[in-house]
């Protein structure tokens, strides 16, 4: 029997990811771009927990009339079964080294389908106080034209949702409040904030692809 193929050096799958070619800067446009411009395109979107990201993220990837992922840091940091960093233990050198091996594989995932022309959108919560390994590491991971959106209803709706929550992802009211009120540190920031606390799923979805539509004309610097 023949050995297997081998694939070619700095692919992955059947297809080549060209490592030195991250999604870059878009450029600007005189007419507001249609949401079903073919251009792929790479949406970081960032709440603190029970925001909703990844239920609205996965809605607005599903809408979309072109081919576009949705890319979970929780469920791919969840792929660790034996020694997970369970986040109701707090923040310790496991649970930094198992988020920032996530987003590293995040990184690699969404450069992997900006190559082959789909569209991605990843959640993740990311704090406007720590720039290295926030934005500063996403930028690094996937590219400068990475396009961040705030996520960000009132305390009282991520409370309740948090509440709903079953298994290792619900975290204590406590923890939640702390963690809302570092991601308030967004305003004032220059990156397009959405409050959904009044709008169901289908509507905070319309409202996310307005401002990447809006941030593709002119995007934030960050």
């Amino acid at each position: 029997m023949p050995p297997p193929a081998q694939q070619p050096t700095g692919s992955t799958g059947h297809f080549p990811l060209p490592p030195s070619s991250p999604v870059p800067v878009p450029q600007a446009a005189a007419q507001p771009p249609s949401v079903s411009t073919s251009a792929p395109i790479a949406v970081l979107l960032i709440g603190p927990a029970g925001a909703g990201k990844t239920t609205i993220a996965r809605r607005w990837a599903d809408t979309r009339p072109v081919p576009t992922a949705h890319i979970s840091l929780d469920d791919v940091r969840e792929w660790v079964r034996s020694g997970f960093a369970d986040p109701q233990s707090g923040w310790n050198e496991n649970s930094e080294a198992q988020y920032r091996l996530a987003r590293r594989t995040c990184g690699f995932a969404a450069r992997n389908f900006l190559a082959n022309a789909i569209s991605c959108i990843i959640d993740d919560a990311v704090f406007p106080d720590r720039p290295v390994v926030g934005l500063g590491g996403w930028k690094r991971h996937v590219g400068p034209g990475l396009l961040p959106v705030v996520l960000l209803p009132g305390l009282e709706v991520v409370l309740a949702r948090n509440a709903e929550r079953s298994g290792n992802r619900r975290l204590s009211d406590e923890e939640v409040a702390r963690i809302h009120g570092r991601m308030a540190g967004w305003y004032g920031s220059g990156l397009p904030i959405i409050d959904n606390s009044t709008l169901d799923v289908s509507a905070a979805a319309e409202a996310l692809d307005r401002v990447v539509a809006r941030s593709m004309v002119g995007p934030p610097v960050w």
